[in-house]
């Protein structure tokens, strides 16, 4: 009996000790994507912000914190590159959805490009995908024609958080559930809404298909205007900018420092010009201010609970084990100002939180995004670090280290063969009878997973007129009109405070060779040139 007892107890601990090793030895992970809209760098509190950040400032202890990250500026580029791992023009996205006569700009992903769900779902993953497409609005361009098995969310850009109610802003735009248009019910916010379809997919994913990996593509509409959240998580923050824009940012700086962001003796620059003194507002324009504060400050801890919930949710099933989060924004935060649209006397009188009504219709200004951006010049459109600098977040224990920072630049397009590498997923020549453009980035995964530095090479930039170029420790920049170029050492001046280009001639003359090489390399045509003209007639 004694020896029959000892056997069962070895089988036991030998199948305990397969099933452990098979969790550790498994080599093609899930993969959820996770992309906010108009997040500033410094909004999550492990990058320096007061905001309530748990879930993802644990997976950034717990994962790769990568400082020098950079998105496309604006959104539509953005998101391009990000699905196709080749620049936003070479992807037919070189501006917005505008279509035009010209390959780089038709407004939608072009035939000549793969997009992530397209490969993954050759190499063998479900691909599904929750939240703002903003890629192409024809049926033909939705995500289900673009490798995706299963997808829920805003076809368009900017539209109400809020459910199908009377109150609603009369927006002509599309929410779809895979390739149909449907109206959202009235008890409805749609970052939560992004997140249950996300699960649900997961779930049907699970049950369907366990022994096959998934992508999660999660492109949350938050924190972009307009301002609206729920009024549990606004009362959190109400109050709390009434210091105003010049001391929260300072803290946030503050913060940063100590977080070793920045190299020691780095200093905080002045106020734009634009940007009033707080002392100089009238108290009526300072609880203004401090609401719309709350209630942004309201939408990106939103984010965070539904970070936190997915992350449940795996566990419960048995996949967080097996699965990596990455997690950045599509541009840096938004200095636009809508006026006029959301405190008229009716709303006034309706809600405790008149910025969050869903009639409302308003965004932060320049004085939020200030904040959001701290310590960075301009913002969303430009392509100075507060336009196209992202905080990013990679995060997964069996596959990824831990606690490391990261301060080689990375871009966009790194992506898609990071991705492809962690999958074992092959990169077509062709698809679908298209030749396919070459991918553009290079694979993180030995950063990630080594700590080896990444390879130094050129990162190029442009956005109507806006441009720059990063190449290890220096960058071009030039913001249209003007286009005069600037040079900076990110190694010290990050803040792009100092130019450096009347000493360093040689340096700005190699880099600006760089950007006109790469710009005629891509298709960019000058912002001067464009024909801005919007038009139906497709690029043939």
């Amino acid at each position: 009996m004694k020896k029959l007892l000892i056997a069962v107890l070895s089988v036991l601990l030998t199948g305990n000790a397969v099933y452990s090793q098979a969790k550790k030895t498994k080599t093609r992970p899930n993969i959820v994507l996770i992309l906010t809209d108009d997040m500033g760098y410094s909004d999550l509190g492990c990058f320096g912000s007061e905001i309530n950040t748990p879930n993802l400032d644990t997976m950034a202890t717990g994962g790769v914190k990568m400082t020098n990250f950079y998105n496309a500026s604006r959104c539509c580029p953005s998101r391009a590159s990000l699905l196709t791992g080749v620049y936003p023009h070479q992807a037919g996205v070189g501006d917005m959805m505008n279509t035009r006569p010209y390959p780089a700009y038709q407004g939608y992903l072009n035939r000549q490009t793969v997009t992530l769900a397209e490969v993954l779902q050759q190499a063998g993953y479900g691909t599904y995908m929750s939240g703002k497409w903003h890629v192409g609005q024809a049926k033909e361009n939705w995500p289900l024609q673009r490798g995706f098995d299963r997808y829920y969310g805003l076809i368009d850009g900017a539209n109400s958080y809020f459910g199908n109610r009377p109150y609603r802003p009369k927006q002509k735009l599309t929410i779809a559930l895979d390739n149909e248009a449907i109206v959202p019910p009235a008890e409805y916010y749609s970052t939560d809404g992004y997140t249950d379809y996300a699960l649900q997919f997961i779930d049907q994913h699970v049950k369907k298909r366990n022994n096959d990996p998934f992508f999660m593509y999660i492109a949350y509409q938050a924190p972009h205007w307009p301002l609206h959240a729920l009024p549990e998580d606004i009362a959190k923050y109400k109050g709390k900018y009434m210091e105003g824009w010049e001391v929260v940012r300072q803290k946030r700086f503050d913060k940063q420092m100590k977080l070793k962001l920045f190299p020691s003796g780095t200093t905080l620059p002045a106020l734009d010009d634009n940007i009033r003194q707080w002392a100089d507002c009238s108290w009526e324009e300072k609880v203004r201010w401090d609401e719309q504060m709350a209630v942004y400050a309201a939408m990106v801890d939103r984010v965070d609970q539904n970070v936190g919930k997915i992350k449940r949710r795996l566990q419960e099933i048995g996949e967080l084990e097996n699965t990596i989060f990455i997690f950045l924004s599509d541009n840096g935060a938004s200095n636009e100002t809508i006026t006029n649209a959301g405190f008229t006397p009716e709303i006034l009188a309706a809600n405790e939180f008149p910025a969050s009504h869903p009639q409302s219709f308003t965004a932060y200004g320049s004085e939020g995004a200030l904040v959001s951006n701290t310590p960075f010049r301009k913002y969303k459109h430009w392509e100075f670090e507060g336009g196209n600098a992202t905080s990013f977040i990679a995060y997964g224990p069996q596959f990824i280290q831990k606690g490391m920072r990261i301060e080689s630049p990375a871009h966009l397009v790194d992506i898609m063969p990071t991705i492809i590498e962690y999958a074992r997923a092959t990169y077509p020549k062709t698809y679908k009878g298209n030749s396919i453009q070459t991918m553009e980035g290079i694979s993180l995964v030995s950063s990630w997973t080594a700590n080896e530095k990444a390879k130094e090479r050129a990162i190029c930039f442009e956005h109507e007129g806006n441009k720059a170029v990063r190449n290890g420790k220096w960058k071009i920049v030039a913001e249209y009109p003007q286009n005069e170029w600037f040079l900076y050492d990110l190694s010290s001046d990050r803040a792009e405070q100092t130019d450096l280009k009347s000493k360093h001639p040689t340096v700005l003359k190699e880099m600006v060779g760089i950007y006109d090489k790469w710009a005629e390399r891509v298709g960019v045509i000058p912002y001067e040139q464009l024909d801005t003209k919007r038009t139906n007639e497709r690029y043939k």
